[in-house]
């Protein structure tokens, strides 16, 4: 009876020493096989291609001459404006050289008042004159020169000497319809009376271009901008 419960206590413990030998090899199983599945990976991760890197864009020369054309972010004038004032605008078209796009429409544009005057109370005329000096291409901000676009408004006493003799013309017809020689010189006195009136009425416009107007400028000078990817 001794020597049989020695021999299952034997038995038990050759049992328990072969599991307890087991477990590290598959501990040691397992390691290997992450490994090597992991240099698998990182081997077929290098052996694959990187993507090309796109382009960079290559600088465009739009010529002198080109013509941008703008719209205005806010209304100039004569009277509202004074020279020195800076306003802003947007390219209404894009820009192409050489059917390659240069600059996209809604580029960001910056001009300034070259001169303003208001129409004078007898003499002179009101004078506007606007002019670009900037333009921002692919967020970068690129000095311009262009030519000057010019209004002028004839001074009061200038067209009120036109409108009076325009009504005294149109007065004289109207009285020689009416009687001959006495009635075109009674008609020529009424005529001129509306002449001058016409003149006190629309001798007071003030030059205004209106925000959104759109604008012509030629560049004067050659402008090397880098397009947008």
């Amino acid at each position: 009876m001794r020597s049989r419960a020695l021999y299952m206590l034997s038995i038990l413990l050759l049992f328990t020493l072969v599991a307890c030998s087991s477990k590290p090899a598959d501990t040691a199983s397992n390691s290997a096989n992450n490994t090597a599945a992991s240099n698998s990976a990182g081997g077929n991760a290098m052996s694959s291609p990187a993507a090309p890197a796109a382009p960079e864009p290559q600088p465009v020369v739009v010529p002198a001459g080109t013509t941008l054309t703008v719209r205005l972010g806010q209304s100039v004038g004569s009277k509202i404006s004074s020279p020195g004032d800076s306003f802003s605008a947007t390219l209404a078209s894009a820009v192409s050289v050489d059917g390659n796009p240069a600059i996209p429409a809604g580029a960001r544009v910056v001009g300034t008042v070259v001169d303003a005057k208001p129409l004078g109370r007898f003499k002179g005329g009101a004078v506007l004159e606007l002019r670009l000096t900037s333009i921002t291409v692919n967020g970068t901000e690129k000095t311009i020169e262009t030519s000057a676009i010019e209004r002028t408004q004839k001074g009061k006493g200038k067209r009120t000497a036109v409108l009076a003799g325009g009504g005294t013309a149109l007065g004289a017809i109207v009285g020689g319809l009416a009687g001959g020689g006495k009635g075109a010189a009674i008609g020529a006195l009424a005529g001129g009376g509306a002449g001058a009136g016409g003149a006190a009425f629309t001798g007071n416009k003030e030059i205004v271009i209106p925000a959104e107007s759109a604008l012509s400028f030629r560049l004067k000078s050659s402008l090397e901008v880098i397009p947008a990817k």
